[in-house]
């Protein structure tokens, strides 16, 4: 069943203290290079602002060093922040990679500031401009698409480049929204797994067909720790525990060493909320995980899923990505 499954990566590009931006991106860059060589179908880039740790903000920027640095993997946004960024820009730049990279660019579209309050009134002072999305979503498809001979305005490049739209979410707003547009849609189950069922049920319910999509199509962003054992895998996740630890404190998000245990760096009420954080993980050795992700593609009758992998070890990174495709495979 997994072999049909088409598998796909989520890079926050993950940095630990001490180490330079230009190490970790270069790293990245390694990553997306080996996902490719294993056959990977997706490399997208998310977008977060002003946390230290994560490097990922000039979104679109990344995705064209990604794209230029591969071959044939699609490398696309998972996503853009659009409240961040008038819509013309977002066209023009994503318009420029698919014509650089032809057939090989996604557009994903979020709705979330991907930073705290401040920072996202730093990126724009509209703090409505949320509430606009279906119709800067609409601006966008516009944009992208051919021209019809009344715009004053035009994505040039970006116009009939035809860059696919995906819209991501973790509540039920985006379902609907994809669901009305027959747009594709992703859920973020790896951070926000409580609606997960609702808002598959949802987009799937209310699907109507579009010029871009004839049925519904799933994806579910999963995080991952792939090793040998179920115990090596135990404690590579301390990793991203701490990680999630750090984030529900306000505090820098460097990428940690990981630890034989958790026990006294949490509360029992902190454990309880990094826990629900992660409650779609998938952790483990190859039959662990393969138990996992049968479960979850029979629960919720996913099309594709897309995971995180954020592992302090860059060999043991990439050996996770050796293990998913052996899992796939085998």
């Amino acid at each position: 069943m997994l072999s049909t499954i088409p598998f796909s990566l989520l890079e926050l590009a993950p940095m630990p203290k001490g180490a330079t931006v230009s190490d970790t991106l270069n790293k990245s860059t390694a990553y997306a290079q080996k996902a490719e060589e294993l056959g990977f179908n997706r490399f997208w880039l998310a977008e977060h602002h002003n946390m230290p740790g994560i490097v990922c903000a000039a979104t679109s920027i990344l995705v064209g060093h990604i794209a230029g640095n591969t071959k044939k993997i699609r490398v696309g946004s998972g996503g853009i922040m659009l409240p961040n960024h008038a819509p013309l820009v977002v066209a023009e730049q994503f318009g420029t990679l698919e014509s650089l990279y032809p057939g090989r660019i996604d557009l994903g579209l979020g709705r979330a500031p991907g930073s705290d309050s401040v920072t996202s009134r730093a990126l724009n002072n509209d703090i409505s401009r949320a509430e606009n999305f279906p119709n800067e979503v609409s601006e966008l498809q516009t944009l992208l698409g051919p021209y019809e001979g009344t715009k004053r305005v035009r994505a040039i490049p970006g116009e009939n480049t035809n860059v696919p739209i995906w819209l991501l979410g973790s509540s039920l707003f985006s379902a609907q929204l994809a669901a009305q547009k027959g747009l594709p849609y992703v859920f973020a189950g790896h951070f926000a797994p409580r609606f997960v069922h609702d808002a598959i049920a949802l987009y799937k319910r209310e699907f109507k067909p579009s010029n871009v999509l004839a049925k519904p199509y799933v994806m579910l962003a999963l995080p991952l720790v792939a090793a040998d054992t179920d115990e090596e895998a135990q404690y590579l996740s301390t990793t991203s525990k701490q990680r999630v630890l750090s984030l529900i404190r306000g505090d820098e998000l460097w990428l940690k060493p990981p630890v034989e245990t958790m026990e006294g760096l949490w509360s029992e009420q902190e454990r309880a909320h990094v826990e629900s954080f992660l409650g779609l993980n998938v952790t483990g050795g190859p039959a662990s995980i393969k138990h996992k992700l049968e479960m979850i593609v029979n629960q919720l009758g996913v099309d594709e899923l897309i995971f995180t992998n954020d592992l302090f070890d860059n060999e043991k990174r990439h050996k996770a990505l050796e293990i998913l495709m052996q899992i796939k495979h085998g």
